[in-house]
């Protein structure tokens, strides 16, 4: 018993002694108070934020880590999962970037956003099937998506599908009547089925919208035989504002087909063009 009273007795001494220690400690250290939910979301959208800008900057690994950061600050946002993937995407970390997307698809299974993306890394994989269907689901909630229906129509002219790529680049040119894009591309089209005067129609159109090197540079192939010094000149323009289109691959990649791909190395081979075309071997990336 005596025993027992003093071990309670010692107890009870290493219980007051806790408590005056913990009481100096608190004394010393501050205090400090967790976040709530809404300071976390509002910095994980600023740090989303910070995140665009450094994926429009080409700064694509420090864009990653940021939004990395903003997810595990708050991961019941789509849009960061969205803009995960995108980061991912430009990292070239595809499959990780499709299991961001899933993540997103649970938040939220209607947001188009996502299945916007997801075409975007199945066609980084070549899986243009899979692109189509992602593509048509997103086209399916956002119907009037300008970059979304470009994107269909561009793989359908990938598969050389000219009558669906087609009805996809009026439909788009008609919710957005300045899309030079989707004229220029159309002009493409019609060129490989030798309708000429309508291909000129075409990039006449998107010169007259936006004075890009692509259309430029077609429009100067589809001349050359009828007015080769309008066509040299058109030539030197476009490779002056872009000279990776002196190089086949980056025209090809471009979605030009083999049939202006041949003409365009016969206007390249003019010695008028020599100089320019030494240039811009130079100068593209």
């Amino acid at each position: 018993m005596i025993k027992k009273l003093i071990q309670n007795l010692i107890f009870i001494q290493i219980l007051i002694f806790n408590v005056a220690f913990v009481g100096s400690l608190e004394a010393i250290i501050p205090f400090y108070k967790l976040p709530n939910e809404d300071v976390l979301r509002k910095n994980s959208l600023a740090l989303a934020k910070n995140a665009y800008q450094l994926l429009y900057f080409g700064q694509i690994k420090e864009s990653l880590n940021l939004s990395k950061l903003a997810i595990s600050l708050n991961d019941n946002d789509p849009k960061l999962w969205s803009l995960l993937a995108e980061t991912q995407i430009a990292n070239d970390l595809y499959e990780n970037a499709l299991n961001s997307i899933k993540e997103g698809k649970k938040l939220d299974p209607e947001m188009s956003e996502l299945y916007f993306t997801e075409s975007s890394i199945f066609i980084k994989q070549n899986k243009i099937k899979d692109a189509q269907k992602s593509l048509k689901k997103g086209l399916n909630l956002q119907p009037d998506n300008i970059n979304g229906l470009f994107q269909l129509g561009n793989l359908y002219l990938m598969e050389k599908n000219f009558k669906k790529s087609l009805d996809i680049f009026n439909e788009s040119t008609n919710i957005k009547p300045t899309f030079w894009q989707a004229f220029n591309n159309k002009g493409l089209i019609f060129f490989e089925l030798n309708n000429i005067p309508i291909a000129i129609k075409n990039f006449k159109k998107a010169i007259e919208i936006e004075s890009n090197a692509e259309p430029l540079l077609a429009l100067a192939v589809c001349i050359q035989n009828e007015n080769f010094k309008e066509s040299i000149l058109l030539a030197k323009k476009a490779l002056s504002k872009d000279p990776n289109y002196v190089d086949n691959e980056y025209r090809k990649e471009q979605l030009w087909g083999q049939k202006i791909q041949k003409q365009t190395n016969k206007l390249f081979s003019s010695k008028e063009l020599k100089q320019d075309i030494a240039i811009a071997k130079l100068l593209k990336k």
